[in-house]
């Protein structure tokens, strides 16, 4: 929107709301107009078209806080948002009138002093769209999200380590510090967007602000590019980075690092990163969740008649723990917090599987001591329950 659209519209008319008209109220009077001269409701009716798009126009100007600041305090400034002249341009005279034409207002030269000074350039730094000798400062842009992976060990991934990444991602051009602009030349203003990179769009009963798509969102145009970016402003530049990954990552997971990505552009913000995880097996150890893992051999008679155990841990020194007698083959036991380091610092726990094993070359007392141990159980037949079942059906 330009400085003279500012003073030549009065767009609090064209919603039929006063000066002081509330947020709520301009909204209700949007909403009923836009009804009114909708294109769907009025097909092929070229008239309610164009007042369609004055409504919309209004009210994107009106409904954003700060543009309506600027648009009553450009108007105010003028009186009228004419600056004291009659309808047809001609000056006025008077206190408060300007003893030049309205055409020079907007990028003449002044009549009356002779100064050539242009009112344009005053706008311009007053809304920083303004007239065309006034510069306008893109605005900052965030920085492009990089994307990595890293391969870590099981107890790198329990306990959380420190990596080396290389990375390679998009900075600003050396050739032509970011401008795009071939060596001795300079982009000019896209007067699309009148170099804010954005473009306002209305969709029916809103509208919403999206890049420019003449200048992708950059609000400058670049006629003679850079050939090493090709009037990108962008380069490729190769770092590396000292990236923290905490205690407790799983295989597959994606974590996010905050602002390590491809540096802004205008100041804006970096980048983040994202790093995915791969994690090796152990060789022992197994994860479920917060916890580990593990299965642990026992013979027959631990088994049968109870024992303490030595069990291995991920780091440190083997735990003992205790079997009651009668374990059956299959049973898990709970070591408290020995497992994987959680986000509040503490651990989960360690899984303890026992597998009962059987001796597969038995030596004459061994065999002798087990028949005689057969000969003496008054266990029974342990399948016995199981054929009685099996004959009931």
């Amino acid at each position: 929107m330009s400085t003279k659209d500012y003073l030549e519209k009065d767009y609090y008319a064209v919603l039929g709301v006063s000066k002081t008209a509330t947020a709520e109220e301009i909204k209700k009077a949007y909403r009923r107009l836009a009804r009114k001269y909708h294109p769907d409701a009025n097909q092929g009716n070229t008239e309610t078209e164009a007042k369609f798009k004055q409504v919309s126009e209004a009210y994107d100007v009106l409904s954003d806080t700060k543009r309506r600041k600027e648009y009553d305090e450009a108007r105010a400034l003028f009186g009228s948002g004419l600056g004291g002249y009659a309808g047809g341009g001609a000056p006025r005279g008077g206190a408060g009138g300007f003893p030049f034409e309205f055409g020079d207002l907007f990028g003449g030269t002044a009549q009356g002093g002779g100064t050539g000074e242009r009112i344009g350039d005053l706008f311009g730094g007053l809304f920083n769209r303004g007239g065309r000798t006034s510069t306008t400062t893109t605005r900052p842009r965030r920085g492009q999200d990089i994307e990595s992976e890293v391969t870590l060990s099981f107890i790198e991934a329990v306990d959380g380590t420190t990596v080396t990444l290389r990375l390679t991602s998009s900075s600003g051009c050396t050739a032509c510090h970011g401008t795009g602009a071939k060596a001795g030349t300079t982009p000019r203003v896209c007067p699309t967007c009148e170099g804010t990179g954005a473009a306002s769009r209305n969709l029916g009963n809103f509208a919403f602000s999206e890049p420019c798509r003449d200048c992708k969102g950059r609000g400058l145009l670049v006629d003679d590019p850079c050939p090493v970016c090709e009037g990108s402003g962008r380069g490729k530049s190769t770092r590396t980075l000292q990236a923290r990954i905490p205690a407790g990552v799983a295989d597959g997971q994606r974590i996010r690092l905050k602002a390590k990505g491809a540096p802004g552009e205008n100041g804006g913000p970096a980048g983040d990163l994202y790093v995915q995880i791969h994690v090796k097996p152990h060789t022992i150890f197994g994860r479920s969740g917060d916890n580990l893992t593990i299965t642990v051999p026992v013979s027959f008679t631990e088994a049968a008649l109870g024992a303490e155990i030595k069990v291995p841990i991920l780091q440190g020194p083997p735990v003992t723990l205790r079997i009651p007698e009668g374990t059956p083959n299959g049973r898990t036991f709970r070591v408290r917090g020995r497992g994987v380091t959680r986000k509040d610092g503490t651990k989960g726990d360690l899984l303890v599987t026992v597998e009962v094993t059987v001796p597969q070359n038995l030596g004459d007392k061994e065999r002798s001591a087990l028949e005689e141990f057969r000969s003496v159980s008054e266990a029974g037949d342990p399948r016995a329950d199981l054929l009685k079942q099996a004959r009931s059906e």
